[in-house]
């Protein structure tokens, strides 16, 4: 009996269903994107319709109406984007960082250094876990402001990165528990530091791990909206230091019947996520699933 042909039914079923689950993913994001490429007399004419002129409703606009931008002009001028993209990446940028490097020094303190104080130390990273945004947001905010960091961006990073720390101070933990203690040991007796060591050996071993935690603070903290829009200022130069989140956002207000624009706005703060996706999918890939069966 040929094996092969015996899993052949079973793999066609197996990929008959990965096909349905990847256009249940994509679907959404194309109607998204086609939308954008619409009036919104197009939109609320019909809802699945292609576009008339896409050119015309994506970049030039009616030129019968006062303000005859395009919808991704439009939304990009209105919702100060030019700013608060900038603003997205360096949060984003510097919170990756920040967790990635804190989280496998704490890893690495908390697994390979013998203390009294680390099973207090790693419960309260625990303890962080489980805490919720909304539990914490009003106590948050009377820290940030008693400590007179409100509306900073110090203010800002400062809480990103706190809570990013949990999840990627318990996965790195977990992480370097699997390095073998000899080879501490032995770096110990040649004379190395535990910084030398942390630098040189346990870094580059918990690279598949820090790409997990990468991805998970980078989805975060690229798309959190409701910490930034309360401990920055909306009053005048309200884009000067908040994100692309709280831009889009402004689409859902007074230009709330204005579909096209929303569109054309929701599909410029999803491009760099799915950037990132598509440039570092092979590292994201094996960065999960080596972080998944070493955590």
């Amino acid at each position: 009996m040929d094996v092969r042909k015996t899993d052949a039914p079973i793999k066609g079923v197996i990929y008959f269903i990965m096909a349905i689950f990847a256009v249940l993913a994509i679907y959404p994001l194309g109607w998204m994107v086609l939308q954008s490429f619409r009036t919104t007399q197009e939109f609320m004419m019909s809802k699945i319709a292609l576009p008339a002129d896409p050119f015309r409703a994506a970049l030039r606009g009616n030129p019968n109406y006062a303000e005859w931008q395009g919808n991704y002009p439009y939304a990009w001028r209105w919702g100060h984007f030019e700013v608060l993209l900038v603003n997205s990446i360096f949060y984003t940028v510097a919170t990756v960082l920040a967790v990635v490097v804190f989280s496998a020094m704490a890893g690495f303190a908390f697994s390979k250094i013998p203390s009294k104080a680390t099973p207090g130390l790693f419960g309260v990273f625990i303890i962080g876990i489980l805490l919720t945004l909304q539990s914490i947001m009003v106590p948050l905010f009377l820290m940030v402001n008693a400590a007179g960091l409100y509306n900073t961006r110090l203010g800002i990073l400062i809480p990103y990165i706190g809570l990013g720390l949990p999840m990627g101070v318990y996965l790195s933990t977990e992480f370097v528990k699997s390095v073998p203690d000899a080879l501490i040991e032995s770096a110990r007796i040649d004379g190395a530091k535990y910084l030398k060591i942390f630098g040189s050996l346990i870094l580059p071993m918990v690279s598949p791990v820090a790409m997990t935690i990468a991805i998970l603070t980078f989805s975060g903290t690229w798309n959190e909206f409701m910490l930034i829009n309360i401990l920055a200022s909306s009053g005048n130069g309200w884009a000067n230091i908040k994100s692309l989140p709280v831009g889009i956002n402004m689409f859902s207000g007074s230009l709330a019947s204005d579909f096209g624009r929303q569109f054309a706005a929701l599909t410029i703060g999803a491009v760099p996520m799915l950037a990132f996706y598509l440039v570092f999918r092979k590292q994201i890939t094996k960065g999960v699933a080596a972080g998944a069966v070493k955590g």
